[in-house]
């Protein structure tokens, strides 16, 4: 599976593509999915721009991209960087009135097992975030099923990020979920393409990198998506 992270937290000032709005996200998810994604992770941004996970918020972009691309799933994040408090995350996702298919949660973060457990109650597949090794562990606890395992490399390094990959698979369950595994910057492209080496699900797009495997300027995220995709195919 390639899914295309259309827009994370990253900024206009880093890219001009990046794609801000509902209506922004809807038209970006088309251009992906003519070019045969599988999925799409959304970071639905409030009417400044930032991050949010009011229920709002989370209707408008999750509406807007299913009616641009009917069928194609759905994902958001819940990152702990958005609201802090775990209490006001769980109340967040018990109150949204239209569902995404997926969502992710970073199993370091404070009440990750419990924003998993509201996810989960609601039907909504989880996607259990895990960037080191010790976050498998605290995976490895909760009382939660997850749908699908990320394993996230953040290290710039490319040799660092591969490292980090080996060893947070290495300590996975061998019958455990699926596993999409992705690194970000520098290391974007070297990840990805372990991970086709390795037969994984991986993902692309301008929250994880703005440059093509040669390093130029990427123009967008279905430019991003075709070369992902070249990869794929060798």
């Amino acid at each position: 599976m390639l899914k295309a992270c259309l827009n994370g937290g990253r900024r206009r000032d880093e890219h001009a593509g990046v794609p801000v709005t509902p209506a922004e996200l809807a038209a970006d998810a088309a251009r992906c999915a003519a070019r045969r994604v599988a999925a799409v992770h959304v970071h639905p941004r409030d009417a400044t721009g930032a991050e949010s996970l009011h229920p709002a918020v989370i209707a408008e972009a999750v509406t807007a991209l299913r009616t641009a691309v009917p069928g194609l799933p759905v994902g958001v994040t819940t990152g702990a960087w958005i609201e802090p408090d775990p209490a006001a995350r769980v109340a967040a996702v018990r109150a949204w009135p239209v569902l995404p298919d997926f969502a992710s949660v970073n199993a370091h973060e404070p009440g990750a097992e419990a924003v998993a457990a509201a996810l989960h109650e609601r039907g909504v597949l989880v996607e259990a975030g895990l960037w080191t090794v010790p976050a498998v562990d605290a995976w490895r606890r909760w009382r939660v099923p997850a749908g699908r395992i990320l394993v996230e490399c953040l290290a710039e390094e490319p040799e660092v990020a591969l490292a980090d990959a080996a060893a947070i698979l290495a300590a996975l369950p061998p019958d455990g979920p699926p596993v999409l595994l992705h690194g970000e910057g520098p290391a974007t492209w070297p990840v990805l393409a372990d991970a086709i080496r390795r037969g994984l699900d991986t993902r692309i797009g301008l929250e994880d990198t703005v440059v093509l495997p040669d390093g130029s300027p990427a123009a967008d995220n279905s430019a991003l998506v075709s070369a992902a995709a070249a990869l794929g195919a060798r």
